[in-house]
């Protein structure tokens, strides 16, 4: 079974570490991603220093990084300034926390395929996380895709890593499921780069965070899809909420899906 990653509440850490025993789940924290956090150096020591104190091994776990307004290929350069500057701070917390690594989104234009354009974002990426990791030799990246309209742009930055193991896609399946692109299709795609995955449920309209099997995705076909293009990567049952984090991961369970499916591949 592929490692399972789940939330943790601060609020209600018990719980927290009890859930994850449960499931043996690593953590993925989304306390550093809020700007204002991150513009509160007070606060992000302060939560830097509560989950390192917990009893709890950090070396599987992720953290979402800065996406909020993070454009690192715009033209403006106040604005790739400050991108860059968020990206930097959450690889820093990442460090600090030891942890495997860090998620962040594509940041494109939903939709606009001018070439020029994605010519830059792809040249632009490529050049900025090429330094961040060898700035940070400890740390993944996993790029994942927000309302990106089809998964072939970031196929070709993640095939301008190949050479590099620790950078990936996170595939957010539900983020996919919004798309006019099948499911089948976006795992396809980015099959071979797919380090991380995100799942949740949603309508196929809207980006609902719900619990697993409650909403209109087909999760048999996520599984198989998992299955016949041998996507080997971990797992965030993405949702705040720790109730139902315990029945999307029992969900799954239950119904032998992806990643407690076995013989993947």
């Amino acid at each position: 079974m592929q490692q399972l990653y789940m939330i943790p509440d601060r609020n209600k850490i018990a719980e927290s570490l009890q859930l994850a025993e449960d499931y043996h789940a690593a953590f993925e924290y989304n306390d550093f991603f809020n700007p204002m956090v991150l513009e509160d150096k007070k606060k992000t020591d302060e939560l830097i220093s509560f989950y390192c104190k917990q009893p709890h091994d950090r070396s599987k776990d992720t953290m979402h990084g800065a996406f909020l307004d993070i454009t690192i290929h715009s033209e403006d350069p106040l604005i790739r300034q400050a991108s860059e500057l968020r990206i930097r701070q959450s690889m820093e917390i990442a460090r600090a926390m030891e942890l495997r690594g860090v998620v962040f989104h594509t940041g494109r234009l939903h939709g606009f395929r001018d070439k020029t354009y994605i010519e830059n974002w792809l040249k632009v990426n490529e050049e900025f996380f090429r330094e961040i990791l060898q700035r940070y030799p400890k740390q993944q990246i996993f790029m994942e895709n927000m309302f990106d309209e089809a998964p072939d742009i970031l196929a070709q930055l993640a095939e301008r890593f190949c050479d590099e193991p620790r950078f990936g896609v996170c595939l957010d399946y539900a983020h996919a499921a919004l798309t006019n692109i099948s499911g089948e299709d976006w795992i396809k795609t980015l099959a071979r780069y797919t380090r991380h995955m995100h799942i949740n449920d949603n309508d196929t309209i809207n980006d609902l965070h719900q619990e697993v099997g409650t909403g209109q995705i087909d999760w048999r076909l996520f599984d198989s899809g998992v299955r016949r293009y041998g996507v080997d990567a971990t797992v965030l049952v993405e949702m705040k909420d720790l109730e139902r984090q315990r029945r999307s991961m029992e969900y799954l369970k239950k119904n032998a899906l992806y990643p407690f499916a076995e013989n993947i591949g």
